[in-house]
């Protein structure tokens, strides 16, 4: 039809998205062979009347009405029925191929027409979290507030203003800061804000008290971290006891590889006298006390090692000073060169190259007495009793942690660990060059291809993942390499470049053991001979394969309070059957009902439902995170699916905020510097309406004012005054459901005195109707509009 611009219409209600075929009115004709490019029929073109093309991938049942037109291509049934052909533009080898990229650039321009919308309801800041669109790591804490914890809590109020101060306004500024406080019986709530003041008063607001017994509920405040922090985060969690929900270790472990989290435990008084007063101070229970702390102090460090962490043991004393070490020194560029954990511990050598874009090379150990011998790319050695070698520039010690600064030089360098000590590696830099990846599966769609893993790959059969390199326009992928965690077993996979950063990687064989994922490349715009622009790369997450698989299909992701919503899933195994123990958690902790286990034959399958219902007075717009777990007989094997809901009550209000233009007045001239403008708008929502929320500026440089109207709540009263430079504004109205409107004025240097609004020139524009979205109720409306930037895939929906 000659469009170039998108049907806005598509996304309002209300409204007329034009004039629509009727049922019998035909609409195409058959393809002239394999030329398609003339089968819609002349008088659909010139009245422009709206049709589609029908899709059937069943051929039995493959109907449509007489005349109508298809969606074409090799999966569609009804293409063959009569009209033969199609009208599709998804490929440009498509039956109206020739329009393929007409079509993809509408679907862009449609697809940010959307997202416009939302980031007006939602604001630039929260918008660009959104959509991933950060330079900074949030900035996360998890703290224990039971009475002995007073000293951690103060350490943690002074390393916070730190942070803050030294961060904020630079490209290292933590876009989101989150906060967690738990202690036994209660967790919660989470606290998330933009704002780093809001994060130091919520901060300095702890306070110890109480704790009742010993363990405290650590691992469920650490799971609601993991799952209202940004994927990629870096969480700290503080505390002196030990978790009295260790039964959630699964479900961290899940939400870690889901989320690709980093978590760092920093534990005082691991083995010393426990925390509370006690009436028998008796050495035998002191002793008993001891011992049982030291061993629960073992799910931190499998955590840490499964994130990529640290573990850090140390007094109350020394807190500060390895809190500070840890946390000052992140920046939002950190890359991962090597990582490794060895316990028991065990002679070994490590290799890693460090390209030229590297800088504040450093490693990281924690171990009681752990030596190693350190050799440089130009083979100079320097031993970890010698502090004052030309390797080490800088070193600190306390507690079990250790951090070393080295002398960046580009090239291979080694570590020869020593010690047999239980000990974890770890040696990082700053760099831009990263990548992050995606363990994929073939796809069970018509269109082929992969779907991406969102659980544990298989293990024991090949395999693929998506690597994508960041940073650079001209690093090139090599090698990826699957790095067994805990010893020096490898997969090798096979590279094929895929375009635009990203590279697929296939495995003939996926291990069974935790393995991390290692990625080595070549960067091009290196200028050292020596190094030859090679990086290495290694992930922080390890990943740990199986053979049981756990989905769930497309379902409603809107809870609506207080009543049930049934979430259905099915657990598969490749391997033996038996008994599966079934586990499902959520992170606000809402009633659910479950199957507490599945039985399934070897190689076969069983479905159950999980039962989730949100309290009748939960808020609108509160994210729910639910992990359904299987783990196999024996606990053995185990496996999860990770599900996003989100709250909403049922939302009736589809109507945009309108502007009302009660004044402009002006008194400008030709020296606009010296003249003034200012106009008063009256913003109402309607009889039905939510009420008007906030109005800003979207576009303007002068003065805003808003007050609510005395007689009526629903009415809100808009005053705006600026310079004559300065001759345009457009306010920007949101309601209590998010619908979003944008009123534009204008008013001429020379105009004089206006008091009228007919001679402003308004543009109440395109009302929208944005339902109140949270962030992850956002990304599922964009995924359900069928749009995708990359690749354009275009819906193929019925008539």
């Amino acid at each position: 039809m000659g469009n170039k611009l998108p049907n806005s219409n598509l996304i309002r209600s209300l409204t007329s998205i034009g004039n629509i075929a009727d049922k019998s009115r035909a609409t195409c004709r058959n393809c002239n062979g394999n030329d398609c490019s003339d089968n819609i029929l002349e008088d659909i073109l010139r009245d422009k009347i709206l049709t589609s093309g029908y899709f059937s991938l069943v051929p039995f049942f493959s109907t449509k009405p007489k005349g109508k037109c298809s969606h074409g291509g090799g999966f569609d049934r009804t293409s063959n029925i009569e009209p033969k052909g199609g009208i599709n533009k998804d490929t440009f080898g498509a039956s109206h191929g020739y329009l393929h990229m007409t079509a993809a650039n509408m679907a862009i321009a449609a697809t940010s027409e959307l997202l416009e919308d939302i980031r007006g309801a939602a604001g630039d800041k929260t918008f660009l979290q959104m959509m991933g669109i950060s330079k900074g790591k949030a900035l996360c804490f998890v703290i224990d507030t039971t009475g002995s914890m007073g000293d951690d809590i103060e350490a943690v109020k002074t390393v916070t203003s730190s942070i803050i101060n030294t961060k904020v306004g630079t490209e290292d500024e933590p876009p989101v800061y989150i906060l967690v406080p738990f202690n036994d019986p209660d967790f919660g709530p989470l606290i998330r804000t933009t704002d780093p003041n809001v994060f130091k008063r919520a901060i300095n607001a702890l306070s110890a008290a109480g704790g009742g017994d010993i363990p405290e509920l650590s691992l469920s405040g650490l799971q609601l971290a993991l799952t209202g922090a940004p994927p990629n985060s870096e969480i700290f969690l503080f505390t002196d006891a030990p978790a009295k929900d260790q039964h959630l270790k699964s479900t961290v472990i899940a939400l870690i590889e889901r989320t690709k989290s980093v978590v760092n435990f920093m534990i005082t008084n691991v083995l010393g006298f426990r925390r509370r007063k006690r009436s028998d101070d008796s050495q035998e229970q002191d002793q008993q006390n001891s011992r049982m702390v030291t061993s629960d102090a073992q799910v931190y460090r499998d955590l840490a090692q499964a994130s990529g962490g640290l573990a850090i043991q140390v007094t109350k004393r020394e807190l500060l000073m390895a809190t500070s070490i840890i946390t000052e020194s992140s920046s939002s560029s950190l890359v991962t060169l090597v990582q490794a954990s060895r316990s028991p511990g065990k002679a070994e050598n490590f290799t890693f190259t460090v390209d030229e874009s590297v800088r504040n090379l450093t490693v990281y150990i924690t171990g009681r007495s752990v030596t190693f011998i350190l050799i440089s790319p130009s083979g100079v050695f320097q031993e970890s009793t010698n502090t004052t070698g030309s390797l080490i520039t800088a070193s600190q010690a306390v507690g079990n942690f250790m951090t070393l600064q080295l002398k960046t030089q580009a090239g291979l360098w080694e570590i020869k660990m020593v010690s047999t000590n239980p000990y974890i590696l770890k040696v990082v830099g700053e760099s831009p060059i990263d990548f992050l990846f995606d363990f994929l599966e073939v796809s069970q769609g018509p269109l082929g291809g992969f779907d991406v893993v969102n659980n544990r790959p298989r293990s024991g059969v090949n395999g693929s993942l998506i690597v994508t390199v960041i940073g650079s326009d001209s690093a090139t992928v090599t090698e990826v390499i699957l790095v067994a965690s805990s010893g020096s077993g490898e997969v090798n996979g096979s590279v094929e470049a895929q375009g635009g950063g990203d590279f697929l990687a296939r495995f003939d064989r996926i291990p069974a053991e935790e393995f991390v994922v290692l990625v080595k490349g070549q960067n091009s715009n290196s200028s050292s001979r020596a190094s030859s622009g090679i990086f290495q790369r290694q992930s922080s997450t390890n990943i740990r394969a199986s053979t049981v698989s756990v989905t769930s299909p497309d379902s409603n992701s809107v809870l609506v309070p207080g009543t049930p919503l049934s979430v259905p899933f099915s657990v598969m195994t490749s391997g033996a059957g038996g008994n599966f123990t079934i586990q499902a958690t959520n992170d606000q902790g809402f009633d659910s009902t479950f199957p507490s286990n599945l039985i399934l034959e070897t190689g076969g399958s069983a479905n159950g439902t999980v039962n989730l219902t949100a309290p009748s007075n939960t808020p609108s717009g509160t994210d729910v995170t639910l992990t359904v777990e299987a783990l196999a007989p024996g606990g053995t094997d185990t496996n999860y699916v990770v599900l996003h809901f989100t709250v909403l009550k049922t939302v009736t209000d589809f109507t945009s905020p309108v502007c009302q233009l009660l004044s402009l007045q002006s008194n400008c001239s030709d020296n606009c510097i010296l003249s003034m403008w200012e106009l008063s708008v009256r913003v109402t929502d309607g009889a039905e309406g939510t009420g008007v929320n906030r109005v800003s500026l979207r576009q303007g440089n002068g003065t805003l004012n808003t007050s609510r109207s005395a007689g009526n709540e629903n009415i809100t009263l808009v005053s705006y005054n600026a310079s004559c430079c300065s001759p345009d504004v457009e306010l920007l109205v949101v309601d209590g459901v998010g619908n979003v409107a944008s009123c534009f004025y204008s008013v001429l240097k020379t105009t004089p005195t206006v008091t009228s609004s007919s001679q402003a020139t308004t543009n109440s524009p395109r009302p929208t109707a944005v339902v109140s979205l949270s962030n992850r109720a956002a990304q599922s409306l964009l995924l359900c509009l069928g749009i995708t930037i990359l690749g354009i895939n275009l819906p193929m929906g019925n008539n």
